[in-house]
């Protein structure tokens, strides 16, 4: 099986993170060939508006391998953002080119504000499409057009995929090689990024942790991080209210007041929230997800699982599972 192309266009002003982590992770995908030896997955290059080496945001240089002149035939496009992607002459510049490869490409994807010279092509018109949080009102403001859903870490829209920023990039490229090469080839390249967790599509760029710590004082501003890091180990109040060195009764009324639910409401909805993604995955026994989450049987995951969700795990799976009839839906309405 020959490697796929994957070109990133380049230009000044771009944020070097959604070049370098989207490129490693294609990188470090690898296939068996018929013989079982292993073959790298993908043939990754720059390409430049022009041949000159480009300063990214912090100052990192890339030196494009190619230009929009030479760029060979490649299977994908990815147009990394950055603040240079914002400015309408670069854009105009990079959509030009763009709208008279598109017809050759496979797929087109924008991490973060490299959705501005994929939009001014046209060919976003009329579509689903997320960015960075932070510019999806000016995206808006610029492209009507469009429709944004500023919440997405990623969306899939026929042939074009757009991304939030800097990490939702690596979630992108990691949904693109499960897409190309399955679910082992994806969690492998997760693996050797040491990366925490696949991230679906779906998920809020704004996690209800963090949107605790940033509500929250000094000493509860860890706490629904270690919550969301621990879910199998038992998590009492007691526990809690030791980490943010408070007694057990002021810590449950000051955690209330800062989230919302109760302590125990916020671990119950994590943990369940994570067997969702867990069940996704029919490698997973039942009992094995409700273990590996704390539960102290499979009997009470179940009725935990169908009184918060009104499903029970196993329909939940034949539902929503990588094997099931919604099987894109692992990845959270990437897409919907």
């Amino acid at each position: 099986m020959a490697a796929k192309r994957i070109g990133f266009l380049v230009y000044p002003g771009i944020q070097a993170l959604d070049v370098a982590g989207p490129m490693d992770a294609f990188a470090a995908a690898t296939i068996e060939d018929t013989r079982g030896r292993a073959q790298p997955g993908y043939a990754v290059f720059t390409i430049g508006l022009s041949a000159k080496p480009v300063a990214a945001e912090s100052g990192l240089l890339f030196k494009p391998r190619f230009t929009v002149q030479s760029a060979p035939q490649m299977d994908t496009l990815i147009i990394p953002g950055g603040r240079g992607m914002r400015d309408a002459r670069v854009a105009a510049k990079a959509a030009a080119w763009i709208v008279q490869r598109a017809p050759r490409l496979r797929r087109i994807a924008a991490v973060c504000t490299g959705v501005y010279g994929l939009a001014e092509t046209g060919l976003l018109a009329g579509r689903r499409v997320t960015t960075h949080w932070r510019f999806a009102r000016d995206l808006a403001t610029r492209f009507p057009d469009l429709r944004i859903d500023p919440d997405a870490i990623f969306i899939k829209d026929g042939p074009f995929y757009t991304s939030a920023g800097i990490s939702a990039g690596i979630d992108l490229a990691l949904a693109l090689i499960e897409e190309d090469y399955g679910p082992g080839v994806s969690l492998s390249v997760a693996r050797e990024l040491v990366v925490y967790l696949r991230r679906p599509g779906g998920q809020a760029q704004y996690s209800e942790p963090l949107r605790f710590e940033t509500q929250t004082p000094d000493r509860l501003a860890d706490v629904a991080g270690w919550i969301t890091a621990n879910l199998g180990k038992p998590i009492t109040v007691e526990t809690l209210a030791q980490r943010a060195r408070l007694c057990p009764r002021q810590f449950s009324r000051r955690f209330k007041h800062a989230f919302g639910v109760p302590p125990a409401t916020f671990v119950e909805t994590a943990r369940l929230k994570e067997a969702q993604r867990r069940l996704a995955d029919a490698s997973h026994r039942i009992d094995r997800v409700a273990a590996s989450l704390g539960y102290r049987s499979a009997h009470v995951f179940r009725r935990a699982f169908e009184r918060h969700f009104g499903i029970s795990p196993s329909l939940y799976r034949s539902r929503f599972g990588k094997s099931g009839r919604t099987q894109h839906q692992t990845h959270q309405e990437i897409f919907r």
